[in-house]
C-alpha cells in the first residue's frame, strides 16, 4: 500500500523526483528512488537528518520536529516525520513549485498515517 501511495505522490507532480518511506533507525521501507541511488544509502541519510532535525528543534525550543528541508544548487530535499517510527524523505526539482510539492508530500503522509493507523 505504500508503495501506491509513493506512486501517486509521483504522479502527482513532475517535479518530484525520489521518495522514500524511512524508519528512524535508517531502514527503508518503501521507496522510489533513480536507479543509481541506493535505498539503505538514503535511509542511512534520512535517519541522520530525522536526528539531527529533532535535536535542533529540542535544544532551539521550538517544540517537536515536523520537517527538515534542505535546498541545493539543483533540487531539494525534505523530510516530514511521517509517524513515531517512520519519515517521509522526498527530492524535487530546483524550479519546483515548493508549496505544491508541500502539499503533496503532506497528503502522501496523511494517507501513510492512515493506512499504519488501521
Amino acid at each position: 500500500m505504500i508503495s501506491l501511495i509513493l506512486q501517486d505522490l509521483h504522479a502527482s507532480s513532475s517535479d518530484i523526483l525520489a521518495s522514500a518511506l524511512v524508519s528512524n533507525d535508517g531502514l527503508p521501507i518503501a521507496f522510489r528512488l533513480p536507479e543509481d541511488v541506493e535505498p539503505d544509502r538514503v535511509g542511512g541519510m534520512t535517519a541522520a537528518m530525522f536526528s539531527l532535525g529533532s535535536r535542533a528543534a529540542r535544544e532551539m525550543k521550538v517544540g517537536k520536529m515536523q520537517q527538515v528541508m534542505v535546498q541545493g544548487d539543483d533540487g531539494l530535499i525534505v523530510l516530514i516525520q511521517a509517524s513515531a517510527e517512520s519519515s517521509l524523505i522526498i527530492t524535487a526539482k530546483q524550479e519546483a513549485k515548493l508549496g505544491l510539492v508541500l502539499l503533496n508530500a503532506r497528503q502522501a503522509v496523511k494517507q501513510i498515517i492512515e493506512w499504519i493507523e488501521e
